[in-house]
């Protein structure tokens, strides 16, 4: 019974990596009252004015489409770029502390101008229904005073349209990825008209990084009051998505990287998304302002450009008093695992200077928590195989009568005190904390590029080592499917060992042969299908390995069970 337990537990376990995704819903419905956005339902208001859709040429590359217009420059500690004076588009980013890929001096270029292949940008403006003209992405701002913004710098730029309406954009930015444009309307006419502010977030083409994994959301956020929705980007090409509200934000991410809007909280505003050989998300104030003669207005818009490291958005947060903002990251319905667990880690990491040792200490505080439960499973498996011969006696006797062999056998248990399920119990309970390290490292980008000891450069990647190579002593590539790295062999190897150690139940011997095979494929079945995750997931199953081999020898030992 208890073998059979076994069989299943480490079944289940492989089987619920890959079905992961239809047993966990991708989003935190636990945080949020209402998962539904107005999909096309929201009527359209005819007296809000609707926004500039211009599709750019992506004919030249990006150094050319930089010098192509005049641009101010900004950089801080973590990011630089550049603003174009036509449009006051925020259309070059590039993060300073990220590199594209391991082992190399290039950075990740988040942001892109829109007349390249990789467009990516952000801007700002006003929408009207009336004939006075207003700034668009071809209007060319001057600049009153600096032209380069640092945190302790912001620049102004100004643009005056024919009736003598001035307009002015004033751009901060902080010591890390917030961007706040405070926008002006100078009436110097004598007309009054209605003005509507916006901001655009367009890209025109997919991440080249895109990961399309099932349980990993990249795409939109839209965060609206209670409600949240995530809509994925084949989503937006199919139809339009909108809601309305006065507070919230509209998060564009990555895997790694985010563009959000963050408009004015308190006043009614709607988000869109779209698709137009492009993808288009873009916010607009609802109420809008009546600009009367002489008269100044001004609106504030925040974006958050730049990176999803965890701890910054909390605070970020904390500071912009939005709601749920730390969903940027999302870890779906194991959040009030993952949350902890990442301080654990992270206050490791803190502690050690290193992923791989802080995954390691990870593992044997669970260790250390599940050790009762491990204790009495491992003992109750050992007391089950003493009982073998009893139970074949028993097995003799009822032969005939299988309802009282199961009275006998549960009898037998109760004297002995064996629960025969209990093999089963703390595999099945560590499922979740397994699943809760999966997604962490999958998401933190803490982890991204974080190296252990000197053969494993990125704890985040797949081991990069593989057998068919001599772990890369022989110069040469192998196909992808013969990608095993060491960890993931020594992985196989320790719970084959596990295995071994473990006491086997007694049974028929064709029962014996057939479980004694499927014994001999499960480490050899899990090492290939485990290969490809991150070499952080696979230490920390191989610590757990290690661990619960010691704790099995010495059980074995003090209850002299042979296996």
């Amino acid at each position: 019974m208890d073998l059979k337990n076994i069989i299943a537990a480490i079944a289940l376990s492989a089987a619920v990596i890959v079905l992961y995704g239809l047993f966990f819903a991708p989003s935190p419905e636990q945080l949020s009252k209402s998962n539904k956005i107005q999909k096309n339902e929201i009527v359209e208001n005819n007296d809000i004015p609707s926004l500039e859709d211009k599709v750019e040429v992506k004919t030249i590359s990006r150094q050319e489409a930089l010098s192509s217009n005049q641009r101010i420059t900004f950089e801080n500690e973590f990011v630089k770029g550049s603003i174009s004076l036509d449009g006051g588009i925020i259309d070059d980013l590039e993060l300073k502390t990220y590199n594209k890929i391991l082992d190399s001096k290039n950075k990740i270029q988040l942001l892109n101008p829109a007349s390249t292949n990789e467009g990516y940008t952000f801007n700002t403006g006003w929408a009207t229904k009336s004939d006075v003209r207003t700034p668009n992405s071809d209007t060319e701002w001057k600049v009153d005073g600096s032209k380069t913004l640092t945190p302790n710098n912001p620049v102004k730029l100004f643009y005056v349209n024919d009736k003598n309406i001035r307009f002015e954009r004033e751009i901060t930015i902080d010591n890390k990825y917030l961007f706040s444009v405070k926008q002006t309307v100078i009436n110097q006419s004598d007309i009054s008209f209605k003005l509507y502010p916006y901001a655009t977030i367009n890209r025109n083409n997919l991440p080249s990084d895109l990961t399309d994994f099932y349980i990993l959301h990249e795409g939109y956020t839209l965060i609206s009051g209670d409600s949240l929705e995530e809509v994925d980007y084949d989503d937006v090409e199919e139809k339009k998505f909108s809601t309305e509200g006065t507070t919230g934000v509209l998060i564009q991410g990555d895997k790694y990287w985010m563009t959000s809007i963050i408009p004015e909280q308190g006043r009614k505003f709607r988000f869109d998304l779209k698709y137009n050989n492009k993808y288009m998300a873009s916010y607009i104030d609802l109420k809008g302002y009546e600009i009367r003669p002489n008269t100044v207005v001004e609106h504030n818009v925040k974006s958050l450009i730049g990176a999803k490291e965890i701890k910054q958005i909390n605070k970020y947060k904390d500071d912009l008093k939005i709601e749920k903002l730390d969903l940027i990251v999302n870890y779906g319905v194991l959040y009030f695992i993952i949350v902890p667990m990442h301080k654990i880690l992270s206050y490791f990491f803190n502690f050690t200077g290193n992923y791989g040792y802080a995954i390691i200490l990870l593992t044997i505080l669970v260790r250390i928590v599940f050790f009762p439960l491990n204790q009495y499973s491992m003992k109750s498996m050992g007391k089950m195989k003493s009982l073998g011969p009893e139970i074949e006696n028993l097995k003799t006797r009822f032969k005939d009568d299988k309802q009282q062999l199961q009275k006998e056998m549960m009898k037998l248990y109760k004297v002995n005190g064996v629960n025969p399920a209990s093999s089963c119990f703390p595999i099945l309970i560590q499922i979740p904390i397994f699943f809760s390290l999966y997604k962490l490292l999958l998401l933190d980008l803490a982890m991204r590029h974080s190296p252990f000891i000197w053969v494993w450069k990125d704890l985040s990647a797949k081991d990069p080592l593989t057998i068919f190579n001599l772990f890369g002593l022989l110069p040469y590539s192998v196909p992808s499917f013969l990608e095993i790295g060491l960890l993931p062999v020594l992985m196989g190897s320790s719970m084959w060992l596990q295995m071994k150690l473990s006491p086997q139940p007694s049974g028929s011997d064709d029962m014996q042969k057939m479980q004694k095979k499927i014994f001999m494929f499960m480490p050899l079945f899990l090492t290939v299908i485990l290969a490809p995750f991150a070499a952080g997931l696979i230490l920390y199953w191989v610590c757990t390995n290690i661990l619960t081999i010691i704790q099995q020898y010495i059980i074995n030992r003090s209850i002299k069970v042979k296996s």
